[in-house]
């Protein structure tokens, strides 16, 4: 096995034990300071990084677009993301950051890259309930100490990508299968995802299929509120099943990642039952065959709406 492979199973496998790696760059100072901010990428979502090549703009390009490039072949977007955040970089975009999401390539132009920092998801807390903009999906506390001050920011791509480059993933939930009784009665279905615009597809796809559901923005929410529920379940002497129809979860979540709460419930006896779907934007053989390993049931890359219905249909035990 070559270094290379070795290092991306070594990565693979910082999963098992809720940990993952973050990218650390910087985009420049705030208009109104001095100060430049870290901010931060999961490792995984990172194809490869390349000093900043030859950029061509395309007739009636406008920021935060920068252009087009050419990488060995490939034609890919540039998008300036200091003018995304609002920072001004003090000595102009130097690197980018070439980045597989949902099954799309683009590229990222960045000030500078720092590091590369080992965490647990434990370290990561949702910014929704902290200071962070609305491209930032939580903050990173890099110091393994509770009281560590040195932060990092990660940036909700998902949402970069949709006000940026938009597409018609709306348009095609209106088109998703009607689960047509196939839940039991009283049953809904839990799902946890970190991203806003991702929360905001999953519940209108959710809606479509008539499924009632849950949603939580981190999966440690999502797995406190199934203990919950299944402590309701034994007091009644009900199976978990009559109470959670399923589970769709994405991977990358602040404080419990989707590969924890997948094995969490498929190693619990009560649990194990549940149907669960991962759906996510990391995508790739050795993601899949990871969810997998733990017990998902299904993989279904974000956000493909007529992947996810027949994901859902099958788990339910409903023809597609």
């Amino acid at each position: 096995m070559d270094s290379f492979q070795k290092e991306i199973d070594e990565r693979t496998n910082l999963t098992a034990s809720n940990k993952f790696e973050l990218l650390l760059f910087r985009l420049g100072s705030d208009p109104h300071g001095e100060r430049s901010e870290l901010f931060g990428i999961n490792v995984f979502k990172i194809r490869e990084i390349v000093p900043m090549p030859p950029v061509t703009k395309a007739a009636g390009m406008q920021s935060p677009m920068l252009g087009m490039v050419n990488i060995r072949g490939q034609i890919i977007s540039v998008i300036d993301l200091p003018a995304v955040v609002g920072c001004v970089p003090k000595t102009g975009l130097n690197i980018l950051l070439v980045t597989e999401y949902a099954r799309s390539t683009q590229a990222f132009a960045v000030e500078s890259v720092d590091e590369i920092v080992r965490l647990e998801w434990k370290q990561v807390l949702s910014a929704e309930t902290k200071a962070g903009g609305r491209f930032v999906t939580s903050i990173a506390r890099l110091d393994s100490e509770q009281d560590g001050n040195r932060l990092a920011q990660v940036l909700d791509v998902e949402q970069i990508l949709h006000e940026i480059m938009p597409t018609n993933r709306e348009e095609n939930v209106a088109g998703m299968a009607k689960v047509a009784g196939r839940m039991r009665p009283g049953t809904i279905a839990i799902a946890a995802d970190d991203s806003k615009v991702a929360r905001s597809l999953i519940e209108q796809g959710l809606r479509a299929m008539d499924i009632p559901f849950e949603m939580h923005n981190t999966g440690l929410h999502a797995w406190e509120k199934i203990q919950r529920i299944a402590r309701e379940a034994r007091s009644e002497g009900v199976p978990i099943t009559d109470k959670i129809a399923f589970v769709l979860t994405d991977l990358e979540m602040p404080e419990m990642d989707g590969f924890t709460l997948t094995r969490n419930i498929k190693g619990d006896d009560f649990l194990k039952r549940i149907p669960v779907i991962v759906h996510s934007s990391l995508s790739g053989e050795a993601n899949e065959d990871h969810v997998r390993s733990v017990g998902g049931d299904a993989y279904v890359a974000k956000f493909e709406a007529n992947e996810l219905s027949a994901s859902i249909l099958g788990v339910l035990g409903a023809p597609a």
